[in-house]
């Protein structure tokens, strides 16, 4: 079973900056993806965004110019610069890692608010 923890969610003025991390632990297979989702209150969970072993990446269109998502794979870490930050992006942000057996695991979650 991977686990997956993320760090560093918190409040932020408009404008502002946060990073969150996240580390997943292997079991038996390599993790591939990883990823950054988010869900505000009353709306459905959304990528934010999403980085291969290879380092292809992917964003959301509401973030993109403004995050930046990167990883270190010896330690099967990955990172979300989130800069600009905007109230509406205030949501829980879960951090998703995929193993090559095709699994598919989840973090519980980190809080981050906009918010002056």
């Amino acid at each position: 079973q991977v686990q997956v923890l993320e760090s560093g969610g918190g409040l932020v003025q408009p404008g502002g900056s946060l990073r969150l991390s996240c580390a997943a632990s292997e079991s038996g297979f390599a993790i591939s993806t990883m990823g950054w989702y988010r869900q505000a209150p009353g709306k459905q969970r959304e990528l934010v965004a999403s980085i291969t072993r290879g380092g292809s990446k992917n964003y959301g269109d509401s973030v993109k110019g403004r995050f930046l998502i990167s990883r270190d794979n010896a330690k099967n870490t990955v990172y979300l610069q989130m800069n600009s930050l905007k109230p509406e992006d205030t949501a829980v942000y879960y951090c998703n890692a995929m193993d090559y057996s095709g699994g598919d695991f989840w973090g519980q979650g980190t809080q981050v608010t906009v918010s002056s």
